[in-house]
């Protein structure tokens, strides 16, 4: 097709939730585009209605439905399709994109007739605690519907890759410069001014896809040792959370803030549990606890071991023990060397990159693949 001059997406998750992939990647999209971010229903027992607000850092507007409580499935539904219904008539986009995080949105979108229909498939949602129900049969909809498929890792894409004939993988990137300035010391934040040193930090979302054993494993076997947490958790209860005098759950913190806080961390930790919530993982946080400066533990995932524990980016572990091991040789391991080897890989990296290279696809794909693929089924 040729440029759009929208992007409608519809998502899974909270625009101001965490930063990750969707606000990376529809951040610059919204620098050339009319960008629409389309979240599920909040529910209210006083209002209902449409909440639209423009982020105005960025430019992307952000859709969200205001409904009822105690609407059945159905109910939702049909809200969500008059939604975007109303939001696509006031918009009246001439050549528009519907871009797609989440399966179950096509539930209420399915009779839509976009020009392009992209699905950037992040995670493997099925497989998280509380998927929804038919979301399989509905991911296989989508794929079949969509004329272009991106996903979030080198071994999700392994596992989907024969199901489309028009998909590409795109891991995680990087904004470099936004984390590189926490490579000079600053001012520690307020939280965290008091905490000794080491300083042993994760930041990220906290939730099924953590190994709590690991981080109560490393706190016991290193009480000397402070373990900084950060970020929002869901779907496990705060009572999961191990507790020790050196385990400091901070909560979450805006992007914008994280540098300031690793810029004060020896060693980084990403203790994900191996399971299948993990399987296809390609943490974002990899390349950003690199572009910190900060030598990061990571347990075996795959799009971690591949590339940057085989290259001596991250170091491996399995369990507390090994962990320890690993930050002790960290704790003591000169870093000009690692942070040369470091600079070099993240150098291809970046989020401008990844976004002009999904924008070549997006132009390529031609109006004779659009209709080869109607109707077809995975």
């Amino acid at each position: 097709m040729s440029v759009p001059s929208h992007l409608f997406c519809f998502s899974h998750l909270r625009w101001n939730f965490v930063y990750q992939r969707p606000q990376h990647l529809l951040s610059r999209a919204a620098r050339n585009l009319g960008v629409f971010y389309v979240e599920e229903p909040i529910f209210s027992q006083d209002d209902a209605g449409v909440k639209i607000q423009r982020d105005e850092a960025c430019g992307v507007v952000v859709v969200t439905p205001v409904l009822p409580e105690g609407l059945s499935t159905d109910e939702i539904t049909d809200a969500q399709h008059r939604v975007v219904n109303d939001l696509l008539a006031e918009v009246r986009p001439s050549r528009w994109v519907g871009w797609y995080y989440t399966p179950m949105a096509l539930q209420f979108t399915r009779h839509l007739s976009p020009n392009l229909r992209v699905y950037d498939n992040m995670d493997e949602l099925s497989a998280f605690a509380g998927a929804p129900q038919g979301i399989l049969d509905l991911e296989r909809e989508l794929m079949a519907k969509c004329d272009l498929m991106f996903v979030g890792g080198q071994s999700l894409y392994e596992s989907k890759h024969k199901r489309h004939d028009n998909i590409h993988a795109f891991p995680s990137s990087v904004d470099s410069a936004h984390f590189r300035s926490a490579r000079q010391a600053g001012v520690d934040p307020d939280d965290q001014r008091e905490i000794p040193h080491p300083r042993i930090g994760f930041f990220g979302v906290i939730d099924e896809r953590m190994n709590m054993d690991i981080v109560a494993g490393i706190a016991a076997l290193r009480p000397q040792w402070q373990l900084v947490m950060i970020g929002p958790t869901a779907k496990i209860s705060p009572q999961a959370l191990p507790r020790a005098e050196n385990i400091h759950w901070l909560g979450c913190k805006q992007y914008r803030e994280l540098p300031n806080y690793l810029s004060g961390w020896d060693v980084g930790i990403m203790p994900f549990a191996m399971n299948e919530a993990t399987r296809f993982i390609s943490p974002t946080k990899t390349p950003e606890f690199l572009a910190a400066g900060v030598p990061v533990v990571s347990t075996p995932i795959t799009d971690v071991i591949n590339p940057y524990g085989a290259a001596g980016h991250v170091e491996i572990a399995s369990n507390a023990e090994a962990f320890v091991a690993k930050i002790d040789l960290l704790l003591t391991r000169p870093k000009a060397h690692w942070l040369s080897a470091v600079d070099a890989h993240l150098a291809e990296m970046s989020w401008d990159k990844t976004w002009a290279r999904m924008m070549l696809h997006i132009t390529s794909v031609g109006a004779e693949s659009k209709a080869a693929r109607e109707g077809q089924l995975v």
